[in-house]
């Protein structure tokens, strides 16, 4: 996995510890993690937490504007048992989120595109997965301007981080699809 990912406007980095002050502080807000299925995160501690246990995941990027290198969002690619969608070899499950002071500048679509080129050109993916709970329609936005095709929808799936149920919606990129949009 490559270190550094770059775009025009972001630098997409390995979390470290050192990260944990400005997660919490985009982290804290009740309408980034919930819908995205993961819990609101109530101190610096709980930042400390995640960056170790769930976004120190090979794959798993902090998403900073290249300028200021200071962790606004996450984007990355799920492998194996760190994805709930992969079915088989070759596959990934793409992920993102970021900050509400940034959401609509199009940091999130900019990332999530180099992470599908990363994934089908220098990793040789052949589908890449993406999915969003009911009511995310922004997370839906975005997999719909990358040309992310609907494949399916899981309803009454419990999701452990939330303890609750939910219903999923599951759209997939594959290499052919990708290379056929020019992206």
């Amino acid at each position: 996995m490559r270190e550094r990912l770059y775009t025009e406007r972001l630098l997409m980095r390995k979390w470290e510890e050192s990260d944990a002050a400005d997660l919490y502080e985009y982290a804290k807000n009740p309408a980034v993690g919930p819908i995205a299925g993961w819990p609101v995160h109530e101190n610096l501690e709980f930042s400390k937490t995640a960056i170790r246990e769930y976004l120190s995941s090979p794959g798993t990027y902090a998403v900073c504007l290249k300028d200021e290198n200071t962790a606004i969002g996450s984007a990355g690619l799920l492998f194996g048992e760190n994805s709930n969608l992969v079915t088989g070899e070759n596959e990934a499950e793409l992920g993102y989120w970021i900050g509400v002071p940034f959401w609509g500048r199009g940091l999130i679509p900019e990332a999530c595109r180099e992470l599908l080129r990363y994934g089908f050109e220098d990793l040789g993916l052949r589908k890449i997965w993406c999915a969003y709970f009911n009511d995310n329609t922004k997370s839906k936005k975005v997999q719909e301007k990358l040309g992310f095709l609907y494949s399916h929808t899981n309803e009454n799936i419990y999701w452990e981080l939330m303890n609750d149920y939910r219903t999923e919606h599951v759209y997939c990129m594959t290499r052919e699809r990708w290379y056929k949009l020019g992206k």
